[in-house]
Formats: C-alpha cells, structure tokens, sequence
C-alpha cells in the first residue's frame, strides 16, 4: 500500500464530488465501481478491495462487479467459507452502517478467527478493514470492503468519509439492478417502455416528458383522483418529490427518492431514479409498482375482535406503520396503541409481527 499524507477538507470534498459524478455516469454497474473505487483511492488507501452483490433467490451466493487485488482462490472458496466471515457477520447486523474490524471483534479474536487464518494461506493477509452492507430492503444486500495488510488502521475520520457515500452507494447498486440489464439490452427508454414489467414514466425537468408507458395515466388517475396536477399531468405530490430530488442530486438522503401511498389492500410505490446523463439535462424515470396485500384477517379473529379493532389489524396485516394507521382512522397515536394492546392480550400475540406472521400461517392454511 502506498502511504500517502493525510488529504486535506478540499481534497475529501472535491474526491466527494468527483466519486458522485462516477457513480450516476452510467448503468453498468462493474464500470461505475471500478471507476469510483480508483477515484476514492486518492483519500482511502487500501491493498485489496471489493464490492459484492447477493444473487436474489440464491442464499450465500454473490456476483463481484469489483474488486482490487485480491486473490481468485478467495472467490472460489467464499461459499464454503462465508459461514466463518466476521466481516459479513458484524456489518449485516447494522446495515449501512460504516464500520471497522474494532468494532467488529476485538484484535486477538480477529487473530484467532478461522476467517484471518484463510485470508493468510490465500496470500491476502488482512490486518485492517473498513467495511459497509447496503441494504435499501428490496429483497438484495451488498456489501463494500476495504483491507489493509499493514497495520496501519482507518481512522475515524476515513470512517466518516465512507459513511457519507453510503446512501449513494446504496442506490448506485438499486439502480444498476433495476435498470442496468435493459441498457446492456439496447436503447433505455425503449426497453424502460417494453420490459420492466411496471409502469413508467420518464422526464427531463422542467418542461420535456421523454416517455410514459400506456397504463401510467391510468393508474395515476386511480390512485389520485382528487389530487391537483401540474405539468405533464403529474399529482403535485409527484411533481414537488421530483423538484426537491432534481435541486439535492446526490446528496440526497437514503429513503428520500421513494415514496408510498397506502391504501386497504394496497399500496403503490413510486421510485425516482436518475438517469444516466444526455448533454445538458439529467432525465429521471418515475417507476410505479402497485402491491396487492393478500393477507386477510382470519375468520376466527373476527368473532374476538370489536370492528374498530378489526379496521387496526386489517392495516397492519398490509404493512402500514403505526402513524399512518392513527392518521388514516382518524385517531391519536395514543389510542391506536391502546387498541393494538387489546388485540394483543385478545389474541394472545406479544407483538405486531407475530400477529402478522400468524395470519400468514393461518391464510395460507385456508388456502391450502
């Protein structure tokens, strides 16, 4: 590793800006990794490096669109000694949540673990780590890590630095999943429009709507009916959501460029996602993907439960948070927690999620 001096504020804030522009110039996701991952490495000097993504559906199994010189046989043996990673372990725990291996274990039991024995035989000896799992909860988790082989440790302050490009990281890895398939396919726009599977529709702010897929208009029509629109027809909501993220960019906060709207039953997400850049313009794409919630209140819960209690289970069964249950029903937060405390001691439940998981049990028993 080559030992550079400490970088200075403008430095750090100017490899920020520059690391941001790598992260949204492209879809793929190898190629926007590989070009940040070099650019970081001015202010986050490491030996070996890695970005994984987890395969939905295939537990334990995970693709590595970059990596900094580490070894194959790492790769080769990671499924069957992923069980022992300490590193893994400790940061799902806390996802995007930066950490170092102090805080992971302590430095004899880094020493005595299965894990630093590996990385050792395979010629990639491990003294030092700064490591992140981004998880925006979509069914996929990933995870960045830093190592250095002397024993010089991150410190806080690159700590803080890499927690800072956490959110975009994040959603650099969302967007790529979501949308990188289609560019590799051909044009985005078209493929946006034949094959994602959910609606969408595609603007360059202010005043240019670039696409819209046919059954967009219709289901902003279903779903907003009384709300006030604006320019290409959009709810103000959507609009005013668009505005904020378009003036933010990339410093925007994890969670603030999705919204749902929840209804009994159902609800519908709207994701915003920047697009990769035409000269002069930054399009984004809003994609909308309406959710059935098929759980049900069993039958035997209706002859226990006062209707008004019945309306609480019915929007927590679909997922709803608390504040939005009490200001959809009408009712303080006090008194909806009241009425979940007497559905609890009613149905012998001691939490929501067990009252959940019962009536997925008890729905699918029915069903079968």
């Amino acid at each position: 590793m080559r030992v550079k001096g400490q970088p200075d504020s403008m430095q750090r804030e100017q490899v920020l800006l520059d690391v941001m522009t790598a992260l949204t110039s492209s879809l793929d996701m190898k190629e926007v990794f590989s070009e940040s991952h070099r650019i970081l490495s001015r202010v986050l000097a490491a030996d070996f490096g890695g970005l994984c993504v987890s395969r939905p559906g295939e537990p334990g199994q995970y693709d590595w669109p970059m990596i900094q010189d580490m070894p194959q046989v790492f790769f080769d043996r990671y499924p069957e000694i992923s069980h022992e990673c300490f590193v893994s372990a400790a940061v799902v725990q806390q996802p995007n949540t930066v950490l170092r291996e102090s805080e992971m274990l302590s430095r004899q039991a880094m020493r005595n673990s299965a894990m630093y024995a590996h990385c050792r035989e395979m010629h990639m000896p491990v003294e030092r780590i700064l490591s992140v799992s981004l998880d925006m909860g979509l069914g996929w988790h990933s995870g960045f890590t830093l190592y250095r082989e002397n024993r010089k440790a991150f410190s806080e302050q690159e700590q803080a630095f890499l927690q800072r490009l956490t959110p975009i990281l994040a959603r650099t890895v969302r967007n790529c999943l979501m949308l990188g398939d289609l560019v590799r396919q051909g044009d985005l726009l078209d493929q946006l429009f034949r094959h994602t599977g959910l609606e969408s529709i595609v603007l360059s702010p202010p005043a240019i709507e670039l696409m819209r897929t046919p059954r967009s208009t219709a289901l902003l029509h279903r779903w907003f009916p009384d709300e006030p629109c604006g320019r290409f027809g959009l709810p103000q909501v959507l609009l005013d959501a668009l505005e904020r993220l378009s003036r933010s960019g990339q410093r925007m906060l994890a969670g603030q460029d999705v919204l749902t709207f929840r209804r009994l039953g159902r609800s519908l997400k709207v994701t915003f996602l920047p697009l990769p850049a035409h000269p002069g313009r930054t399009p984004w794409a809003l994609l909308f993907q309406e959710v059935s919630h098929s759980v049900q209140v069993p039958t035997e819960w209706r002859k226990r439960l006062t209707p008004r209690e019945l309306d609480v289970v019915q929007r927590v069964l679909n997922g709803w948070d608390n504040r939005t249950i009490a200001e959809d029903m009408g009712s303080s937060l006090n008194t909806l927690k009241t009425h979940l405390k007497r559905v609890f001691v009613k149905l012998a439940v001691p939490s929501r999620a067990k009252l959940i998981l019962l009536a997925q049990e008890q729905s699918a028993e029915a069903a079968g």
